[in-house]
């Protein structure tokens, strides 16, 4: 089992960036932020150390895979 891999904003959207997925600093940090009702679009999290938002690399790339497969079967329907 591969270590998880823990990236911050700029690095969450370098990432996304490389897989085509182009998203401004304040598009990123809106997908970070709290919601009204308390969550978040991503599963960003603050780090106890050293308190900046951070999420884990490989949930980041399931959840946009598994949005486009949603939407992939939402376009055969």
């Amino acid at each position: 089992m591969d270590m998880p891999i823990y990236i911050g904003l700029s690095e969450a959207r370098t990432e996304l960036a490389s897989m085509g997925i182009e998203l401004s600093d304040r598009q990123i940090k809106r997908a970070a932020d709290r919601d009204a009702g308390g969550k978040r679009k991503l599963p960003f999290f603050v780090d106890p150390i050293t308190g900046t938002l951070k999420i884990e690399k490989g949930s980041l790339v399931a959840a946009y895979r598994k949005l486009q497969v949603d939407a992939e079967k939402n376009l055969q329907e």
